[in-house]
């Protein structure tokens, strides 16, 4: 009866402490989200509803393939493919005064890079973590950048699946981690990104 008892307050200590670590990264997640709540209904098999997978789609534009086209209006990335289709995944944008529309290329490209907070940022967000290593779990550049010419712009992944399809970010394009992997091998350094 004593070993039972023990095994039981076992279980609802190490529930618990799984609890715990979940607020602490939910808690991680808003502040980097600025404070905006969660929105969609991502779960951990991928399947969301929300349409904002890889798909193809018909494409009819001036842009050469191998361009990516970012739409901020519809949060949409395409990559152009010719032939008048292109892939489409779902991307998060910035928020209501951080977007921005122009065109660069692809600087520089990284897995698991580090992440350092802009000073615009810390201004804003005082409690905001100063830096993260590139692996670390709630690193808000998830697994993957791919660098905007000389700004402070990437496209990357994000540890936070629910914010893709948002308008939450200081600029920025966020993927989720499998889907931003996916376009880091299509595309090499010098790729021409069009914001509009």
């Amino acid at each position: 009866m004593i070993r039972q008892l023990a095994t039981i307050a076992a279980i609802f200590a190490l529930l618990g402490s799984v609890g715990l670590a979940q607020d602490q990264n939910s808690e991680r997640q808003e502040m980097l989200r600025g404070g905006a709540t969660p929105k969609g209904i991502y779960n951990v098999f991928g399947l969301d509803g929300t349409g904002l997978g890889r798909t193809t789609v018909k494409f009819d534009g001036k842009y050469a393939p191998g361009t990516i086209v970012i739409s901020t209006s519809e949060r949409r990335l395409y990559l152009v493919q010719g032939g008048g289709s292109a892939l489409r995944w779902g991307i998060g944008v910035g928020r209501t005064g951080f977007q921005w529309k122009g065109t660069h290329k692809i600087t520089a490209k990284k897995v698991n890079p580090d992440w350092t907070a802009p000073a615009e940022m810390i201004a804003r967000q005082k409690d905001v973590p100063r830096h993260m290593k590139g692996g670390d779990p709630a690193n808000p550049l998830g697994t993957h950048a791919m660098y905007l010419g000389s700004t402070l712009y990437r496209i990357h992944g994000s540890p936070d699946a629910e914010s893709v399809g948002e308008a939450e970010s200081s600029g920025c394009f966020r993927m989720r981690n499998t889907d931003v992997a996916d376009l880091y091998a299509r595309v090499p350094v010098g790729t021409t990104v069009v914001v509009k």
